[in-house]
């Protein structure tokens, strides 16, 4: 029979500290925040892609923002999966308007989502840099000592 408890692996001293850094709260927290933040930007593009884009499309004349480009080397195509069907170099604006529209729909989202949590969190009154007024007893104290002071003889 073998003895296999003088078998046992030690871990390296660095796994228990890598332990420890990831269950910090801020670590929890960042990764909690990078999986809301994925889902917050499939329902941005979406809104993006889906419905604002089409209604600005629609106000300007019926233009299709993602076909705005421009055909740098190539065939010239109708539309950009066309033109990028065809092996065409193109300069897609209108794949960057998308994301800057993108850009500003996130930005005045955390916007608003910081503005409301502020007002449902308020902060703390600021301290005052002031030193605080003396005890009773203090400004008893002082008086008797001034009080002495005149009596004392010279």
């Amino acid at each position: 029979m073998i003895d296999t408890s003088s078998l046992a692996v030690r871990r390296p001293a660095w796994v228990q500290e890598f332990q420890a850094f990831i269950m910090r709260g801020n670590v929890v927290d960042l990764a909690v925040g990078i999986i809301i933040g994925a889902a917050f930007t499939s329902i941005v593009n979406s809104l993006v892609k889906d419905i604002f884009t089409p209604l600005i499309g629609l106000i300007v004349g019926g233009i299709d923002f993602s076909n705005i480009f421009i055909t740098l080397r190539g065939q010239a195509a109708p539309t950009l999966a066309a033109a990028q069907a065809a092996g065409a170099v193109t300069l897609n604006i209108g794949v960057f308007l998308n994301a800057v529209f993108q850009f500003i729909i996130v930005a005045f989202a955390v916007f608003w989502v910081v503005r409301l949590l502020s007002k449902l969190y308020p902060k703390p009154a600021p301290v005052s840099s002031a030193p605080p007024p003396p005890a009773p007893e203090v400004v008893l104290l002082g008086e008797i000592r001034d009080l002495l002071a005149e009596r004392k003889p010279a």
